[in-house]
């Protein structure tokens, strides 16, 4: 595969989408990333649902969803799902999660049957409380014909701004087949992103989405001006909280302790430009949900990904007093205030509890 170059479909074009398809049209197979694989060439393609939104970029190669990012002309912009995932051996998966099941039932009947595909969105979607990869295995699945190379998860602390700045990053590549792990690892590396594998695709998947529910709470901290300290103490807790659920679930409790884990949290949690921090923020300053989410471009996937995580707390009975806080922030009406108030005054315990 790698001799003969790489087909590449980007599904997406929000700021993850972006960045995938110009990291990906850099890939040259040999010296360019650094002697990983064989010489050849690479074709990546950029799909979007909105034909109207995928047109306005092909032509101007700039979107008003990341600022600053002109998308390079060896990306070429789909307007035709066949046109888009025909032929393709790897599709790239930056779907926000409670769209992706009907994005992936749309494009099913044009998706070779040995296209590994590899999830980069991060999120638990509502209902069936699945994981992005067990998403697209659902539907995808549903086809006989299909000898599927695999599905992998892509994630890490990459705040989209700065990839799209080429600033220093680090990932990791998670998926049962050891191939697929190896060709994402190809693909993605280059001079400022570094990707590392794993097999523990729940653990990896899990702390991707679990993050973002703290990064909310990280948001209302700042809202409420409480300080470094108490945000520094959120995470921590909040780490604890995600790897209790993530252990009963069947994930490697090392897993949240690496880049995709604690590395991606901490990027979350402080940086300027993560969306569910700002949400929280917002949220802590005295802004209501809703007009809080109307007047955001991109999709923040925290908010929908809380209910999926209280409920997946419930089912594994796992205590998830953060979680727990943030669900009634979001959706009862609970003043932040109130809710840090509430996780402060809870009883003492031993800390590994």
């Amino acid at each position: 595969l790698m001799s003969e170059g790489v087909r590449i479909a980007v599904l997406g074009i929000g700021q993850m989408g972006l960045v995938c398809a110009n990291l990906l049209a850099e890939y040259e197979g040999g010296e360019g990333r650094g002697g990983l694989g064989q010489p050849g060439w690479t074709e990546v393609r950029l799909w979007g649902h909105s034909v109207e939104e995928a047109a306005a970029l092909s032509q101007t190669r700039r979107s008003e969803r990341l600022e600053g990012l002109r998308l390079s002309e060896r990306v070429r912009v789909c307007l035709r799902d066949a046109e888009a995932v025909g032929g393709a051996d790897l599709i790239v998966s930056a779907v926000p999660v409670q769209h992706s099941r009907g994005v992936w039932e749309r494009l099913r009947g044009w998706v070779p049957g040995l296209a590994g595909v590899v999830s980069v969105a991060k999120g638990i979607e509502n209902v069936t409380l699945a994981r992005p990869t067990e998403v697209i295995r659902a539907v995808l699945g549903d086809d006989p014909d299909r000898a599927s190379r695999g599905v992998a998860v892509l994630s890490g602390p990459t705040i989209a701004p700065e990839l799209a700045r080429c600033l220093p990053a680090a990932m990791v590549a998670a998926s049962d087949d050891e191939g697929l792990r190896g060709l994402v690892q190809r693909v993605f590396t280059s001079r400022w992103l570094r990707v590392y594998t794993s097999e523990d695709v729940t653990g990896v998947e899990l702390a991707g989405a679990m993050k973002n529910v703290i990064a909310i709470a990280a948001g209302i901290l700042d809202g409420l001006s409480a300080g470094n300290n108490a945000k520094s103490a959120l995470l921590a807790r909040g780490m604890a909280e995600i790897s209790r659920l993530g252990v009963a679930m069947g994930a490697r409790r090392e897993t949240f302790a690496g880049i995709a884990g604690a590395g991606d949290l901490a990027t979350s949690c402080f940086s300027p430009e993560g969306r569910n921090r700002s949400l929280g923020e917002r949220l802590g300053r005295g802004e209501k949900l809703e007009a809080a989410l109307a007047s955001t471009r991109s999709v923040v996937e925290g908010v929908p990904t809380t209910r999926s995580v209280m409920d997946l707390a419930r089912r594994y009975r796992v205590e998830m007093p953060i979680t727990a806080a943030v669900h009634r922030v979001l959706f009862d009406g609970l003043d932040p205030i109130e809710g840090i108030g509430a996780l402060m005054s809870r009883a003492p315990r031993e800390e590994g509890e």
